[in-house]
């Protein structure tokens, strides 16, 4: 089976986040962090570090693709037959920064996942800006 570019899509979400990347960086790649504006994970930023998320609907397997700190973050995303990519980039700007995330690999038939991933990061990037706000 192959599969063209325009069979697949991503889920972008994009902000200005008014903190430096290293405090960003902490709030992606620390568990405790993590559980608190995602899911329960055993994370660890080290490529190749097989995890999970786990949330009330279920469990997403995971594995660390790319880490370079403060900048780039990537692992697979394998739950309820999805099988995707997020990536996470950091840009310094003048007031903080930029913050964006991709989650590629939507089939068209995937629909629902699609949206629902369209839902659920908005409200995960709501969560983790109030996480920021209070920390240290």
């Amino acid at each position: 089976m192959t599969n063209t570019a325009a069979e697949i899509r991503s889920v972008v979400v994009e902000r200005e986040i008014a903190y430096p990347p290293e405090k960003i960086w902490r709030a992606l790649t620390q568990p405790h962090l993590i559980e608190e504006w995602l899911m329960k994970s055993d994370f660890k930023p080290v490529v190749g570090h097989h995890f999970n998320l786990r949330g009330d609907w279920g469990t997403v397997d995971c594995q660390v693709q790319a880490v370079e700190p403060n900048k780039t973050l990537s692992y697979t995303w394998d739950a309820l037959g999805l099988k995707s990519v997020v990536t996470w980039t950091l840009t310094p700007t003048s007031t903080g920064t930029h913050l964006r995330m991709e989650q590629s690999g939507f089939r068209q038939d995937q629909q629902q996942a699609y949206q629902g991933a369209q839902y659920g990061w908005q409200r995960f990037f709501a969560t983790l800006e109030q996480i920021l706000a209070r920390l240290d």
